[in-house]
């Protein structure tokens, strides 16, 4: 049975994230929270990378699938993004960095048919667990970017959970 520390759930969409702005008018906006044991790291961008660069085998055969279909439609495919290590674009994973603060990560990438972040943070409240919050919020720009984003999301939200608590299965990096 999964501890307190192992459990990622769906929680409102946090009202200091640096995205907020992006929240009105999003055709989709989530947030799922992990708690983080004591003593774990305070580096919120090894954080995402501990989560999100470390998928489980399902979801890369997950991936290869999604790429080999928008592959035909001309959108950019998984892969693609991850060969893109250009110095001017640093990523996780597949997610461009675009802004790095110490309690908040801000990721996500450009498309034709959409655009989306996602942003990781840390964050604690009196007496409770220091907390891992991942938010997405996408933007579709037509027809294709609305259809794309109704197929995934199931799969978009199981993806995330599975990041988050396979990261704290595996052991947070401690703090120094």
């Amino acid at each position: 049975m999964a501890t307190l520390y192992e459990r990622a759930r769906s929680v409102a969409l946090p009202a200091q994230s640096r995205i907020a702005a992006l929240y009105e008018g999003a055709f989709l906006a989530d947030a799922f929270a992990i708690a983080l044991p004591p003593g774990t790291s305070h580096d919120t961008l090894a954080l995402a990378r501990f989560a999100l660069e470390r998928q489980a085998p399902w979801v890369d055969r997950l991936m290869g699938t999604r790429d080999a279909i928008v592959g035909l439609f001309g959108l950019k495919t998984a892969a693609a993004l991850r060969r893109d290590t250009s110095p001017r674009t640093p990523r996780v994973g597949i997610f461009r960095i675009y802004e790095t603060h110490a309690d908040e990560v801000v990721l996500g990438e450009d498309d034709s048919h959409l655009d989306f972040r996602v942003a990781v943070s840390r964050s604690a409240a009196d007496g409770q667990p220091e907390v891992l919050t991942t938010v997405t919020v996408v933007h579709c720009h037509n027809l294709l970017g609305r259809t794309y984003i109704r197929v995934i999301a199931p799969f978009h939200r199981k993806v995330v959970r599975s990041a988050l608590e396979r990261a704290a299965r595996s052991g947070w990096p401690r703090a120094a």
